[in-house]
């Protein structure tokens, strides 16, 4: 899905239901946004890394013949992450900042070592937990900008526009983590990913960054 900031945005964002176990406190959006440049240059960071997970997690599929909708699935990822990297670098270039050559995001790097290494399919459904909590979060994070933003039109329109096109981008990796395992298997590890993302996220120091700790 292609987002441009002409497209119908929504006014008002409700509340949707995320399964994060920890809420950013609402100081957390002024936070980042008095330093945007640097926000939206670890926006497109993040949006980039995302599009080339997505694309990654097709060559981890341990089986042969994967079901029909997984390349549908991770395919329609990985589009919807790369117009995003486009509308945020363009966004970035026109106010006057340039996307960093290197970039670290110690979250996601928290987050990659609870993955079960070497263990076949228990590994892939850490792999797409991890990127369903980081899409949840994210999606979280949005909402949170969108209604912070006063006095930056094209700000809130992306941010707004952001939430509604990836809030059910977590669903999408939580659904395929489910075609490998027992749900009951799946769900077990989920609520304890869930419990660790809680913690990690709240450890992480403050700055303008998608998921950076609150002030």
């Amino acid at each position: 899905m292609t987002f441009e900031f002409e497209r119908d945005i929504p006014t008002a964002m409700p509340e949707i239901d995320l399964p994060l176990r920890y809420r950013t406190p609402e100081r957390w959006a002024p936070g980042v946004l008095s330093n945007s440049l640097a926000l939206l240059n670890d926006h497109a960071h993040l949006e980039k890394k995302a599009a080339t997970n997505a694309l990654e997690l097709l060559n981890r599929w341990p089986e042969p013949n994967p079901p029909e909708n997984w390349v549908t699935a991770i395919t329609a990822v990985a589009r919807d992450e790369v117009d995003h990297l486009a509308v945020v670098t363009r966004l970035l270039a026109r106010r006057g900042g340039k996307l960093t050559k290197s970039h670290s995001n110690p979250y996601a790097s928290e987050l990659h070592k609870l993955v079960r290494k070497g263990l076949g399919p228990e590994e892939l459904i850490d792999r797409l937990m991890i990127s369903a909590l980081i899409e949840a979060r994210s999606c979280e994070r949005f909402k949170l900008l969108g209604d912070a933003v006063e006095n930056d039109p094209e700000l809130r329109k992306l941010y707004r526009g952001l939430w509604a096109s990836e809030h059910g981008h977590y669903r999408t990796f939580i659904q395929l983590a489910e075609q490998l395992l027992p749900a009951n298997v799946v769900q077990k590890r989920w609520s304890e990913m869930l419990d660790a993302e809680a913690e990690i996220i709240q450890t992480q120091p403050p700055g303008p960054r998608m998921h950076s700790g609150a002030p």
